[in-house]
């Protein structure tokens, strides 16, 4: 994992950031922004797939020979909680 250091500023109206070659996507590449609290993911939106072709994909892989059955485990009493 690359890690690099950089600065938020103005550019327009809005906040930016400038991502370093080293963790550059390139020019013009769409990206899917998301922050959870003070964390910020940013990955290209290309190629993402949506949910119902994950599960297409998914009912095509084939069907395991057998299932294994875990062993049930009784959990035991935690008062307070």
């Amino acid at each position: 994992m690359t890690t690099v250091h950089g600065k938020t500023f103005r550019s327009g109206n809005s906040e930016a950031v400038r991502l370093p070659k080293e963790i550059a996507f390139g020019e013009g590449v769409e990206l899917v922004i998301v922050r959870t609290g003070d964390v910020v993911t940013m990955y290209p939106a290309k190629g993402r797939t949506k949910m119902q072709e994950l599960a297409e994909r998914l009912r095509r892989l084939p069907k395991p020979e057998s299932i294994e059955v875990r062993d049930t485990e009784e959990l035991p009493e935690r008062p307070g909680l």
